[in-house]
């Protein structure tokens, strides 16, 4: 469902790329994740999702473990980093 094709190199490019189109609760509070987002984003049968309230929106965001996990590896490098170069060209 989604309205924009992937590049050839198979990342999405543009905000209209992250839609999948919609999913309904059901009487026991589950959904359905679209078999495109679930094959985009590799979920197979017994993967751990992390589950989110969005910090300023009414909505979810959901997260396979091991993707969060590798975000958080790479922002904690990065905070490394930037706290190593502090006092290099900043500016207060």
């Amino acid at each position: 469902m989604k309205s924009m094709k992937q590049s050839t190199d198979g990342k999405c490019h543009g905000f209209s790329d992250a839609f999948y189109g919609t999913a309904t609760v059901g009487e026991r509070g589950q959904i359905v994740i679209p078999a495109e987002a679930r094959g985009d984003m590799d979920m197979n049968p017994g993967d751990k999702l992390i589950i989110m309230r969005h910090p300023i929106h009414k909505g979810l965001m959901l997260f396979k473990i091991d993707a969060m996990r590798s975000f958080l590896d790479d922002f904690a490098e990065n905070l490394d980093r930037l706290e190593s170069n502090k006092g290099e060209g900043d500016t207060e």
